[in-house]
């Protein structure tokens, strides 16, 4: 069963599928993983060096992953300077938040040169709170931003804030007009396309049974050996099973969501008239948007953790939390509390110590490069990745390959099983916070404690879609 995304994507598809691998080939550059940012590499690889020969594998289909299975929204990092500068310095900050809002406007063009149907809206975001306690945390993070003029947020009158979001739970909000929202799983299919037309070889159903360092690499699959000058590892969440000196880099955790019928009468009613993001600042955020149809998507981040890196089938199934998922809708938007239910499905989120992504090559072979981790707020950034990742791949003297992302990972998450006993004892504290948060009480001095320690390894992953 696939992603309501994918399924949807497919249905209107008629690109031919990618055979697997059916004998060994030679080429320059070989890139592991078929979502956005192995995608993304491919292109701009080829764009920049036509002449490259560029070979992709896929253990199942283009866009299987997170890359057909997330909200959609396109956002950037504004909401991550303070921890873009403790870790990079105020230059590289500012130019990293510039260059993530940058992103969200070349995707549109990119979908409107290719001809790629997306359902491309960049009609922007609302980051809200929903409690006073909400209010607290990020009034002085948001007013700072605004102080300094980083990224593109601006605060906004309650009834305002209210109206566009279509729910009055919220209770102040900040918008930034450089954001967007987007099919998922068209927009990794229309990448898939394109770079095929570009002359990216592209095998799907095809995956990795071993990695062979050296110069050249080799990648090992079932029907074949790709040989490689040069090797892009794009894995995301299924990097930690891949590569166990990775395994303790990231965390694999759930972001689950539904999808309602078309409604779009009811969704009218509530003030949702366009395909602006809300996303409130919650530890484990909810977030939601409309779609053209008419439907309204919900999620929310941080249900299911992961034992030791391992993406298991709970993540590839219709969501645990579909109820749950109902009635925070339903708490957001009475007025649809009996709105039917399309689907409902999970997928995994790559979350890095810092909720940022890292890049680097592979300890000895630096002719294997790697990118990674971005923490639940993919869609936009993946395509600076790719930036990244080509620049390392062509040895690009630049910004993007100086750049201190691409220092490999910077800290580690203890080893099993106290990491996911942790994880659980994390998630429970921050939810009974949540709950004492939304009743207007004082929360318990442990679980304050327990959730300030999760927020303090990634204060500014609020915006996770």
């Amino acid at each position: 069963m696939r992603p309501f995304w994918l399924d949807q994507a497919l249905a209107v598809e008629t690109e031919a599928p990618a055979p697997p691998l059916a004998r060994d080939r030679r080429v320059d550059v070989c890139i592991v993983g078929g979502g956005y940012t192995g995608l993304w590499t491919a292109i701009m690889l080829r764009e920049q060096a036509p002449g490259l020969r560029v070979a992709l594998v896929e253990a199942d289909i283009c866009g299987a992953g997170a890359s057909g299975r997330n909200g959609g929204c396109v956002l950037g990092w504004a909401s991550k300077y303070p921890t873009l500068r403790r870790l990079f310095g105020e230059e590289e900050a500012r130019r990293l938040v510039v260059e993530s809002e940058r992103c969200v406007g070349e995707i549109g063009d990119f979908c409107r040169h290719h001809g790629i149907d997306a359902e491309f809206r960049q009609d922007g975001t609302l980051f809200t709170a929903t409690n006073q306690a909400q209010q607290a945390a990020v009034s002085p993070l948001m007013a700072d931003l605004v102080e300094q003029g980083i990224g593109s947020f601006a605060p906004m009158e309650t009834a305002e804030v209210q109206r566009r979001s279509g729910s009055r739970r919220h209770r102040q909000g900040w918008f930034s007009p450089r954001a967007a929202t987007v099919q998922p799983a068209k927009l990794v299919r229309g990448l898939r396309r394109v770079a095929r037309a570009l002359g990216v070889e592209l095998f799907e159903q095809t995956p990795m049974k071993a990695l062979d360092n050296g110069c050249p690499a080799r990648v090992h699959t079932p029907g074949g050996t790709i040989i490689a000058d040069k090797m892009v590892l794009a894995t995301n969440a299924w990097t930690a099973r891949l590569w166990p000196a990775f395994r303790r880099t990231i965390a694999i955790v759930s972001s689950d969501m539904v999808i309602t019928e078309p409604m779009p009468e009811a969704l009218a009613a509530t003030g949702l008239s366009d395909g602006v993001s809300v996303l409130d600042s919650r530890t484990f955020v909810h977030y939601y948007r409309t779609t053209p149809e008419g439907r309204l998507m919900l999620g929310k981040g941080g249900n299911t953790f992961a034992f030791a890196g391992h993406v298991h089938g709970v993540f590839d199934r219709p969501s645990r939390y579909r109820d749950a998922l109902h009635q925070s809708l339903t708490d957001f938007f009475p007025s649809l509390g009996e709105a039917p239910l399309a689907a409902s499905w999970t997928g995994p989120s790559d979350r890095s110590v810092t909720g940022l992504p890292f890049f680097g090559s592979l300890p000895g072979a630096a002719n294997v490069v790697y990118g990674f981790g971005y923490s639940g707020n993919g869609v936009g950034p993946s395509r600076m990745g790719a930036k990244l990742l080509s620049a390392l791949v062509l040895e690009q003297d630049g910004a993007w390959r100086r750049s201190p992302l691409a220092q490999g990972p910077l800290g580690r998450f203890p080893p099993e099983p106290v990491r996911y006993l942790g994880s659980l004892a994390v998630r429970h504290a921050i939810r009974r916070q949540e709950r004492a948060e939304d009743l207007g009480r004082a929360s318990r001095p442990w679980d304050r404690w327990l959730a300030g320690f999760a927020a303090a390894a990634g204060k500014s992953d609020k915006l996770a879609s």
